[in-house]
This record gives C-alpha cells, sequence and structure tokens, in this order.
C-alpha cells in the first residue's frame, strides 16, 4: 500500500473493550441547552471570591502527540519512576521559557532573515 501523504498507522492498534465505552448519561441535552442564563438557579452555588482568582494558575491545554527520542534519554526520563512525560514536558517547558525571556525563537527554528 502507498500513501503519498498523511500521518502513518499507529505502531500499536488501540484495542477498546466493550466496559471501557461511555454509558449514555439519559440527560436531555436539548432541553439543557435550550434553558436560557436568567433560567439557571445559582443560589447553592457559592460565590468565587477575589482570592481564588488570585491564587488560581493557567494550565495549559495538553495535546498528544508522537515523538522520537534517543532511547538514552527515554531510559534517563524513566529512571526516576512514574511520570517521565511529565517529566520531558516541564525540562522543555522550562527551556521554552528560558529562550522567550531572551528574545529567542524556538531552538533549531529559523528567524525572520531566513537564518538559523
Amino acid at each position: 500500500m502507498k500513501f503519498e501523504s498523511g500521518s502513518s498507522l499507529s505502531e500499536r492498534p488501540i484495542i477498546v473493550k466493550k466496559k471501557d465505552l461511555k454509558k449514555p448519561s439519559g440527560t436531555d441535552w436539548e432541553k439543557v441547552d435550550a434553558v436560557k442564563d436568567e433560567e439557571i438557579d445559582y443560589s447553592d452555588i457559592p460565590e468565587l471570591g477575589d482570592d481564588f482568582f488570585e491564587k488560581a494558575t493557567f494550565v495549559p491545554a495538553k495535546q498528544t502527540i508522537t515523538i522520537r527520542l534517543d532511547s538514552d534519554v527515554v531510559t534517563w526520563l524513566k529512571e526516576a519512576g512514574k511520570g517521565y512525560q511529565t517529566r520531558a514536558n516541564r525540562i522543555l517547558r522550562t527551556v521554552m521559557e528560558a529562550q522567550r525571556k531572551k528574545g529567542s525563537s524556538a531552538p533549531g527554528s529559523r528567524n525572520r532573515t531566513g537564518t538559523p
């Protein structure tokens, strides 16, 4: 089979079992969508004070990707135990934020003049 472009198939097939599928909630979502904001009763929900928003932190959305790393890098990340992907993300974020503070673009990317 020949592909001209596009993503390759996953190395491992994803197996989904019937018990893993989410059961329908039974909620009439069309009815819920039809309710106007003014009709919603907020009396049992406490208001969020300024201290809540002062302590709140932004959590960026995660994106699932496939990345090829040298085997010794993966081994090193996994040596500390569970959470190696989180560690890799933290390391990359630290480097990214340091580069941004210096005003640099991503390592290996080209600047506006077209030079690395």
